[in-house]
């Protein structure tokens, strides 16, 4: 097994790691969402009228529908199959009638899903300097040799890998850094659950750590990885033994280790 891999194992079975992940990973639920006053004028006119075909399409319109349905992303796309489509319609409708202005209301206007608010906070966690360094901009990060970590998007990360160290995917980054002279790249994760969207999640952290590039390569994970399970996703981190795959929380002792 990896040495940074074990490191993060013992911290997540050993320690307060969730009490520490949450400094990284602050997953405070968002306030409600804002919904438009003309928007839903016209939901409130089109149910009291009963006009099934405005009122899916007034609602589509919103953030976040108020059905969860396999069906309704296909409406959201191809606007015209609510005119096609009179049997689903009704029957989405229907349940919209049922559910009452105030439950449509109150579903429209749900918080984000936390999963989905996760993204940006890794990089904001770097932001406060955590590692020893404040991220700096890619003109700055380009003009020295002194340790720096890249304040960039993911897409501005990607290309400066592209150019100047071999990465070879069309898939964004989520850090990259320079270390005693050692350039590192990665992405990181934080893992809430296994199956589906998270096993995709952790995938493409894999591809990432297993590219080869004029740099150390990194995956960064949190989460449910170092459970002690015979889960695979937590038996593929097992036996990584030449990949660095690690917590953030001992991300600091391994740059500095290089």
């Amino acid at each position: 097994m990896n040495h940074w891999t074990k490191l993060s194992i013992e911290f997540a079975s050993q320690r307060n790691y969730l009490d520490e992940l949450f400094s990284v990973y602050p997953t405070i639920p968002e306030g409600i969402r804002d919904i438009d006053k003309n928007l839903w004028q016209q939901v409130e006119q089109s149910f009291q009228a009963k006009n099934n075909i405005d009122l899916l399409n007034i609602l589509l319109k919103m953030d976040l529908f108020p059905i969860k349905d396999s069906y309704v992303a296909y409406l959201k796309r191809d606007n015209g199959s609510i005119s096609r489509n009179p049997n689903t319609v009704d029957r989405l409708c229907g349940r919209l009638y049922e559910m009452g202005l105030d439950k449509i209301f109150e579903r429209c206007s749900e918080p984000k899903e936390t999963n989905r608010q996760i993204g940006p906070l890794f990089k904001r966690w770097l932001n406060n300097g955590v590692l020893g360094i404040i991220p700096v901009t890619i003109e700055e990060f380009s003009n020295s040799k002194n340790n720096a970590i890249l304040d960039a998007s993911d897409a501005q990360m990607m290309e400066f890998a592209k150019q100047h160290l071999g990465y070879k995917h069309n898939k964004g980054l989520d850090f990259v850094a320079r270390f005693n002279g050692v350039y590192v790249i990665g992405e990181a994760k934080f893992l809430t659950d296994f199956g589906g969207h998270q096993n995709a999640q952790f995938n493409d952290a894999m591809t990432t750590v297993k590219s080869n590039v004029n740099a150390v390569t990194v995956a960064i994970l949190d989460g449910v990885p170092y459970i002690d399970s015979t889960n695979k996703m937590c038996k593929a981190v097992r036996k990584q033994s030449k990949h660095n795959i690690m917590s953030a929380l001992i991300l600091r002792d391994f740059l500095y280790s290089l």
